[in-house]
């Protein structure tokens, strides 16, 4: 590898330009950007010269001068074919699309592997974290009882405006748009499929086992309504939204998205704003707590700068996990205690609780706090989402 690594980046959105702002505020890194490739012509883009950008995608895959490929763009089929494309032509990689990597990431280590090439996302997952270069390298080992928290800045901006401002669901969300912590469409943010992709990949370097979005409940915070953010704040707790991995037995292990009520004995109670907070729970080591900023230009602009100067190292993961734990199975029959609302009780006549412990009966409003199966919620998840039923765990 050449003494400085040669960028092309795919995509100059607010990552991008937040990389090209760190790459340049940054002192020791031995890295220049080459070439960038945009979709949109004719539109001013900050801090870098008109001469490096292009609208082909071979002026960067098909160079042979350029040693690292930053993908940094929405879409992840265009995303795929990229990083697929980059590694086959023997180009290290740096991502951060996470639905790309959750979707495809089994495939792309194979051909990393093949073409000797590397691929490093530590941009993918919770921001300014260094989530998994620490499960690659601290957490090596077979360990790991669960990781679970915030993954997702913008979910936890929209929560935070809600609870500590009593600002409407919809106005927070506007606040967070216009910061650039949330997308024009925040379906992928609220919905928590963003969190879900996240989940994903973080299991394959904490369990070493690859499991299918299909597979995993999720639910997200857009049914939240005035009256659930009521009973919360009565009841002592805030919401957050929360991705799950648990190491079920030696055999099984879950995975699940879906908002919780948490109170101050929660080490999310106290992550606020577009901050992220990872736990991490051990066999002995007990509960590790990790945090920092998950959304935003210059923290994830800065996590892809992590991972281009470890490539002027020539990092890579070593997926150590893989083998270790290459017997896990995904399962649901997992019991949770869970606050469900809802307007009227025909709409969840069907769902098999184990145990009711408390519920409320009101011509408007409706809500059970009971413990429930986790098949029960997925047997009905199109109900839930057509009646838009607000979930939460306890």
């Amino acid at each position: 590898m050449n003494n400085i690594l040669n960028i092309g980046i795919f995509g100059y959105g607010t990552v991008g330009e937040g990389l090209a702002h760190v790459l340049k505020n940054s002192e020791g890194i031995k890295s220049q950007i080459k070439k960038v490739c945009v979709r949109t012509k004719n539109k001013e883009r900050n801090g870098i010269p008109q001469s490096i950008i292009t609208y082909n995608a071979d002026d960067i895959l098909k160079n042979k001068d350029i040693d690292l490929v930053a993908e940094l763009i929405d879409d992840d089929n265009e995303a795929y074919r990229i990083v697929k494309q980059a590694l086959i032509n023997k180009k290290n990689v740096v991502s951060a699309n996470k639905k790309m990597l959750a979707q495809h990431l089994q495939e792309l280590i194979k051909l990393q592997k093949k073409h000797e090439v590397s691929l490093i996302y530590e941009a993918s997952s919770c921001g300014s974290i260094p989530i998994i270069r620490n499960l690659e390298e601290y957490y090596d080992n077979d360990l790991i009882q669960s990781l679970s928290g915030i993954m997702n800045g913008s979910s936890n901006y929209i929560l935070s405006k809600i609870f500590n401002e009593n600002t409407e669901y919809s106005k927070a969300l506007k606040d967070a748009q216009k910061l650039g912590f949330a997308e024009t469409d925040p379906s992928s943010d609220v919905e928590g499929y963003d969190t879900l992709y996240k989940l994903i990949i973080l299991t394959v370097h904490a369990f070493g086992v690859f499991i299918k979005s299909d597979e995993v409940f999720n639910t997200g915070i857009s049914n939240l309504k005035a009256y659930d953010i009521k009973i919360a704040k009565q009841k002592g707790f805030k919401i957050r939204l929360i991705g799950q991995s648990t190491k079920l037995d030696d055999s099984k292990i879950n995975l699940h998205v879906c908002p919780k009520f948490v109170d101050s004995k929660d080490q999310s109670y106290n992550v606020e704003d577009h901050y992220n907070g990872i736990s991490i729970n051990g066999k002995f080591y007990d509960n590790q707590f990790m945090y920092g900023k998950g959304a935003g230009a210059h923290p994830t602009g800065s996590a892809v700068l992590s991972d281009i100067s470890a490539l002027e190292y020539n990092y890579k993961y070593e997926y150590k996990k893989l083998n270790l734990n290459s017997n896990l199975e995904h399962s649901n029959n997992l019991r949770l205690h869970i606050y469900i609302s809802f307007t009227n009780f025909d709409q969840i006549k069907n769902f098999n609780f184990i145990e009711i412990n408390e519920q409320f009966k009101s011509s408007e409003h409706n809500y059970i706090i009971g413990k429930i199966n986790l098949t029960e919620l997925i047997k009905h998840k199109h109900i839930i989402e057509k009646e838009k039923l607000f979930i939460a765990t306890i």
